[in-house]
């Protein structure tokens, strides 16, 4: 039996305003990069997404496609927020990734955790 196709949620919009909150989202080990999105509203893992990112002081936001690749459940264990990690695609050729990388530079090495890890 086929299962049913996740409602669509349309775009989510993210603002990162300061270094410290871009590392707790980002995550570096996941292909073309990815941010971790808080959120209690219910995605499926795969599903694809699109997101637009305000990013420190850009003027302009980002636009990201990416899909779910990590869940973090409303109640879990740990105090983790709730939300979705999303994997971004390669359709813009890693200009999100190279800009948060950018941001984070020196910073990516760190032993402090993360929203994911």
């Amino acid at each position: 039996m086929a299962e049913a196709p996740a409602p669509r949620q349309g775009i989510l919009s993210l603002a990162i305003k300061d270094k410290n909150a871009l590392y707790q989202a980002y995550m570096p080990f996941v292909t073309n990069g990815g941010l971790f999105i808080p959120t209690d509203r219910e995605y499926a893992m795969g599903q694809e997404v699109f997101m637009l990112l305000n990013l420190m002081e850009e003027p302009e936001r980002l636009p990201i496609a990416g899909k779910v690749i990590w869940k973090t459940p409303v109640g879990s264990s740990g105090y983790r927020i709730c939300g979705i990690g999303v994997q971004f695609s390669d359709q813009d050729g890693g200009l999100a990734r190279n800009k948060i990388e950018t941001y984070l530079a020196g910073a990516l090495g760190s032993d402090r955790s993360t929203h994911t890890m």
